[in-house]
């Protein structure tokens, strides 16, 4: 070089073409590239060159001379553009092409532009300075200083230059100085530079206002008035805001200074703002007011305004969800007839608020009578429904129906089926109970699914009875469902034996139920019943009673079937000793299941009919004994009526001596009792039509004629008095110290004792669960309804 050098800048370039800055003491500015020998002079000061760089875009020179004065050239036009003094270093932001940095006399200024400099104490040579950070030599260490921006990012906000403070801003402020931007850019209606400052800070509030205005831009809005009063009423300015609102003098812009008064509830603003010649905006003014009050708990205050405002509705919602019932009745009886919906909705609040009075004169004055019969259906008021829909038969079906589910859901089955038929609905009572038999089984509910498949069987011959198309189907359901009933009654008594840990049956009742239920059950189990359950309670009772070979067999059984792990060390355990007992059941067992027609004893374990004369088995309904009743039929040509008559017609008397066998028969239930003193002869009528072929395989049912039902007696018959369309069931006792009840409802027969200690228990049959009237001098249910004796 010419002189010495002073300051070398590196200022870099492509690979291999890389340039420097090299200032010189004679005060020359050169430009050197690495690959080319010759420089090139950019400058020529008079005094020696301290420090210098050069913008980013290569179009400023910034030099510091021996004097420590900051002089910035036009690298372009040579031209001084501005000079500082008390400086020793100088470096260009490298993002930013009007702001550089100098450091002098333990202070470091920024500046930018042509905007006075911003100064802060800080001791070192500036080396380099990029975005916010600057660069600092101090003795012999290097350090990097945050600078915040601000500064110089409000000295372009002060001359509107929103763009350019924009960029200063890109290189490092505060949220606090963003949200400055942003504001003070809007306020500028300078939308483009305020959303990408918002966007900074995330303001969606804000975004949502300038897209809003961009949008109204895009239609063709072009007021600056109007876009600057929304901002101010946006940032809470609101007078100026209403300044802005009245200059312009548009109708839209006055109605927004009247909502935006509104909606602060500066109500005394907005009626200044809207005049009081406009009746339309005093109502909508009075109703915003009365939103309000409404939403300042005031709640009152709000209904009143509302009904002021004619806002009925909104009143009635208020009134009714406070429950000021007396204020609501009010506003029902000044309103007109005409105005029904108003009238509908203050009987609504009146059902929630339980005034079933003011509901009811509301719908009278509707004169709404379907609406006034579903108030008393509601409240279950089904005394004044029923007395109204006597006068209104067009309406059974609203009343009756609903009624008859109420029954069902009370348990009064018999009620809701009669209330089904009222109305209509003859399919809808059998659907009810198939649901609750459904749910009983799932529940595991037996007993109650007993009483509903009993139920079903009788609904069914209702329908037989009355349809003579669905006779031959019903009359089947009939005998499915009875059977099914009588399944799910007997398993009860065997789930609770192995479910729970004491059992209320004697183990020869238990022993009999489980041989009746596998003697009827078929291929298909029922849903619920447990084959492994019948059969492992019945190998229990049958070793505890010493029907040791039919043990044998039901352990046989329960190894073929999948057992749960509670059974299983019971069921092997018992399976390995059970073959050290005899192989043969007690004779006292197969004694009990002698057939008194022809005295052939059964085997513990077959069908329900005898293996001899095909005769069969009537069975008690509590023990499961076979009882000593042989069914018979009537010839052709007798009535039900004259066999009755018959059978009545002469009551055998025996001596003083032996005591006598009675029949009590109460109407609601026939109880026999036959004692000593009864001995059948060969010339017995009746026992001489028992006899049947031998060795035949066909059942050859008793049929009796005229003589044979004159030389009864009443005392020793029972009958099944089943209505139309099935046929009444006739039995006769062979035993006459056996007393046997049935029930005059489902028909079952029980040994007296038996029946009365369930009724005891019970106060009601234990199968049918019909209440037993009489017992503790009263009656288990009191009538309020003739139609409907269970209404209560």
């Amino acid at each position: 070089m010419e002189s010495m050098i002073r300051y070398i800048k590196v200022i870099g370039g492509p690979p291999g073409k890389e340039g420097l800055l090299v200032g010189l003491k004679n005060g020359a500015i050169l430009k050197i590239f690495v690959d080319n020998p010759f420089p090139i002079t950019l400058l020529k000061l008079s005094t020696s060159v301290r420090c210098l760089d050069m913008s980013a875009s290569r179009n400023k020179l910034a030099v510091v001379d021996e004097h420590n004065t900051l002089f910035v050239y036009d690298n372009n036009s040579k031209d001084l553009l501005f000079q500082e003094p008390n400086a020793n270093s100088v470096a260009w932001n490298t993002q930013c092409e009007d702001m550089l940095c100098f450091s002098g006399n333990g202070y470091l200024n920024i500046k930018a532009s042509n905007f006075p400099v911003h100064q802060q104490k800080m001791q070192g040579f500036i080396v380099g300075y990029n975005g916010s950070k600057i660069f600092c030599l101090h003795v012999y260490s290097m350090s990097a200083v945050e600078v915040p921006q601000s500064a110089p990012m409000y000295q372009y906000l002060e001359q509107k230059m929103f763009k350019e403070a924009y960029q200063i801003a890109c290189l490092g402020v505060t949220d606090s100085d963003w949200r400055d931007l942003a504001t003070e850019a809007l306020e500028g209606l300078d939308f483009e530079t305020a959303k990408k400052a918002f966007i900074r800070i995330r303001d969606l509030r804000y975004l949502e206002l300038i897209s809003s205005i961009e949008e109204r831009k895009k239609r063709g809005e072009n007021d600056n008035e109007m876009f600057l009063a929304d901002v101010y009423a946006f940032q809470g300015k609101f007078r100026e805001a209403a300044k802005l609102y009245k200059r312009s003098g548009h109708e839209p812009a006055m109605k927004k200074a009247v909502n935006m008064y509104a909606d602060l509830c500066m109500f005394e603003h907005a009626q200044e703002c809207a005049g009081v010649t406009d009746p339309k905006v005093s109502l909508k003014l009075i109703t915003k007011q009365a939103d309000w009050a409404k939403s300042s708990e005031e709640p009152r205050t709000a209904a009143e305004m509302y009904l002021s405002a004619g806002e009925h509705m909104k009143a009635i919602d208020i009134i009714g969800e406070h429950g000021w019932a007396d204020m609501l009745i009010g506003v029902a009886r000044k309103l007109d007839k005409a105005e029904r919906e108003l009238l509908a909705k203050c009987a609504v609040y009146f059902k929630k608020l339980g005034h079933h009075g003011y509901a009811s004169e509301t719908y009278s004055k509707m004169g709404d009578l379907k609406a006034f019969l579903q108030l008393h259906v509601e409240t279950s008021h089904w005394e004044e429904a029923i007395s109204l829909v006597k006068e209104h038969p067009q309406f059974n079906y609203d009343v009756y129906f609903p009624l008859a589910l109420w029954f069902a859901e009370n348990s009064h089955f018999d009620e809701a089926q009669e209330a089904f038929n009222k109305a209509g609905l003859h399919n809808e009572a059998v659907k009810v109970l198939k649901q609750l038999t459904h749910n009983a089984m799932v529940e595991n509910r037996f007993n109650d699914a007993a009483y509903y498949y009993w139920k079903l069987s009788m609904q069914c011959l209702d329908i037989a009875r009355e349809k003579e198309d669905q006779r031959k189907e019903m009359l089947q359901k009939f005998e499915s469902f009875q059977h099914l009933a009588e399944l799910y009654y007997v398993y009860r008594s065997i789930q609770l034996y192995t479910d729970e840990p004491f059992s209320s049956h004697m183990p020869e009742t238990l022993f009999n139920i489980c041989r009746f239920l596998l003697n009827n059950l078929t291929k298909d189990v029922p849903p619920g019943i447990s084959k492994v359950n019948t059969l492992f309670a019945l190998a229990k009772q049958s070793r505890k009673l010493g029907a040791y070979k039919l043990a044998r067999y039901a352990y046989e059984k329960l190894q073929e079937l999948h057992l749960p792990s509670r059974f299983r060390e019971s069921v092997e355990l018992g399976s390995l000793t059970i073959h050290f007992k005899p192989f043969q059941d007690s004779k006292e067992l197969i004694e009990d299941m002698m057939c008194y027609r022809c005295s052939t004893n059964n085997p513990l374990l077959q069908s329900s009919v005898c293996i001899n004369c095909r005769q069969p088995f009537i069975y008690s309904a509590s023990s499961y004994e076979v009882l000593p009743l042989v069914q018979f039929y009537l010839e052709e040509g007798i009535s039900d009526e004259e066999a009755l008559s018959l059978i009545d017609l002469e009551v055998p008397h025996t001596d003083e001596g032996h005591a006598q066998g009675h029949t009590t028969d109460r109407g609601d239930m026939q109880s026999m009792r036959i004692d000593d003193g009864l001995d059948y002869t060969e010339e017995d009528p009746f026992t001489a039509t028992m006899s049947f072929e031998q060795g035949g395989s066909t059942f050859v049912p008793v049929k009796v004629s005229r003589s044979a039902l004159r030389s009864m007696s009443r005392r020793d018959v029972l009958i099944k008095r089943w209505p139309k369309p099935l046929k009444w069931e006739y039995f006769r006792s062979l035993l006459p110290d056996v007393s046997i009840t049935m029930c005059p409802s489902c028909f079952k027969m029980f040994h007296s004792e038996d029946y009365e200690l369930l009724v005891l228990q019970h106060t009601r049959c234990p199968y049918c669960r019909r209440p037993i009237d009489g017992h503790n001098g009263s009656t288990l249910q009191q009538s309020r309804f003739s139609e409907f004796p269970s209404l209560s």
